[in-house]
């Protein structure tokens, strides 16, 4: 039941909402984190620990976003508040994660595209790492302090590429999220299924899968290992940033929420697999041609995608139209996920102020797309996105997610949303969900406390104290006082911001 002129769009029904979901999800994570991350952590041994996160936290924390965003018919901020008015800070600190991953995810998404375009012709030449560090990014020197010296040609591809999504969003729920889903992922999944096909016949894959597949089961005694296969679950499927709270807020009131959880989790991580055999395949042919172990070659994020690629792309006889799947389905799974990053902030601020969707999309979206071209489209870009994307997952998402849990979970909510899910869905949950909503809270504990012991002592990556000072750890305290300040602005419809959605 609406309280309220302006009715709340809906997802047309649950094939909408699931590829929706399953198109946030799958991102830049999948593709260049995944494989790197199981390689690293004992191959296919790590896949146990890896089933065994996704089942234990990412679908149950998965099932909690549904119930929180379902029942209770709003954006992060109401929801919570609707939760709780104690919550809202929860709801507005999940919305300033997504400002901040939304204008760095434009960048590297604006990469693919222009990368996408250079494979034709194979503009990076036989150095792709020069090319990429010097003569597209034009990197300049952190030490010598932040330059904001314009790269015309990383400037030029971010100001599209939000252009490109903001009038998407502005179509909306229906017409605009869902339509864009429907169309990108498919295309998504079946370029990307003829990438890991061909990469399968290269010479040498046998020697990528290999190094990817085998067993190293010593490394499951290695608590480091299992905290890496809960923080790829977790950071891979949209959980506890405000996405799945926003969409499952758009569901029809009988949708089954619980099998809708299970089929985009396991889609995600089919995906993930799917990633790692086609991206392993190339390394191991990469590695083949050049005499050296898959172990010299194989490297994870961006030294996969614009270090590694480029290198077995000039290697391979037709690598123009490798180049172009694989590039081109870097950008179809980053723009699905960078929709859905800048759509929690839509709906938080239309909830908040009630206005129409078009008006908040510009009102967001264009000093969002100006801030990202003043810190990304220039020479300090790269070090910048790094601090900005290493921070604001650990002390924001992981912080955020802890937090609120720990509130939830002491407030004893935990039964009423299980009576929630219950309603509705098809795969009951009852103790065992709690008992991992729980288990989960104190996983996310560990992650936080000893990834932020170790940043406090040991810095990140080199990078000049004041520069992780400011926009690290100074980007993350800001976004919870901001977080604060927002909860205590008043909602154009105070009655409606009190009414439990139904």
């Amino acid at each position: 039941m609406e309280h309220s002129t302006q009715k709340r769009e809906t997802f047309s029904g649950r094939r909408a909402f699931i590829i929706a979901a399953i198109g946030s999800a799958v991102g830049l994570g999948n593709i260049w984190r995944f494989p790197y991350t199981t390689y690293e952590n004992g191959g296919g041994a790590f896949i146990i620990p890896y089933l065994i996160a996704l089942l234990t936290s990412g679908i149950p924390l998965l099932f909690l976003d549904y119930a929180i965003g379902h029942r209770h018919r709003g954006g992060a901020p109401l929801s919570y508040r609707r939760f709780s008015p104690h919550f809202e800070t929860f709801g507005w600190w999940q919305v300033l994660v997504n400002v901040i991953i939304g204008i760095y995810y434009a960048v590297v998404l604006g990469w693919a595209a222009s990368y996408t375009y250079f494979s034709i012709s194979g503009a990076w030449g036989d150095k792709p790492i020069d090319f990429f560090l010097h003569e597209f990014l034009k990197m300049g020197d952190i030490t010598q302090g932040v330059s904001f010296e314009f790269v015309g040609v990383v400037t030029g591809p971010l100001i599209a590429v939000w252009l490109v999504a903001l009038g998407i969003l502005a179509l909306g729920v229906q017409k605009g999220i869902a339509k864009s889903s429907s169309i990108l992922m498919p295309i998504l999944v079946v370029m990307f299924m003829v990438l890991v096909v061909s990469s399968l016949f290269l010479p040498g894959a046998t020697k990528g899968l290999d190094a990817l597949f085998t067993p190293n089961w010593s490394k499951l005694a290695d608590p480091s290992v299992w905290i890496a296969a809960y923080g790829q679950i977790f950071f891979s499927l949209s959980i506890c940033f405000g996405i799945m709270i926003t969409y499952a807020s758009y569901l029809k009131k009988d949708s089954d929420l619980t099998g809708s959880g299970l089929v985009v989790g396991f889609a995600n991580s089919s995906f993930e697999l799917l990633a790692g055999i086609g991206v392993f395949a190339a390394l191991g042919f990469m590695a083949t041609a050049a005499g050296q172990e898959v172990s010299e070659v194989a490297k994870g994020g961006i030294g996969l995608a614009f270090f590694a690629f480029p290198t077995i792309i000039n290697q391979l006889p037709f690598g123009e139209i490798v180049g172009v799947l694989f590039f081109g389905s870097l950008t179809f799974a980053a723009l699905t996920s960078f929709i859905s990053v800048i759509e929690v902030i839509i709906s938080a601020i239309q909830d908040k102020l009630r206005m129409r969707r078009v008006k908040v999309t510009f009102i967001v979206g264009l000093p969002m797309m100006f801030v990202s071209v003043i810190l990304f489209g220039t020479t300090t870009g790269l070090p910048m996105l790094d601090v900005l994307d290493k921070f604001v997952n650990y002390f924001g998402i992981v912080a955020v997610a802890f937090v609120s849990l720990v509130a939830i979970v002491s407030n004893e909510k935990l039964t009423l949303l299980g009576n929630h899910l219950n309603e509705t869905s098809s795969f009951k949950v009852g103790f065992f969900w709690r008992l991992c909503i729980v288990l989960t809270t104190g996983i996310l504990a560990f992650m936080l406390f000893s990834e932020g012991a170790k940043v406090f002592s040991e810095g990140y990556e080199g990078y000049p104290a004041w520069f992780v000072n400011t926009f690290g750890w100074g980007m993350s305290v800001s976004l919870l006082v901001a977080a604060f300040l927002l909860s205590r602005l008043k909602w154009k419809d105070e009655e409606l911001a009190h009414k439990k959605g139904e």
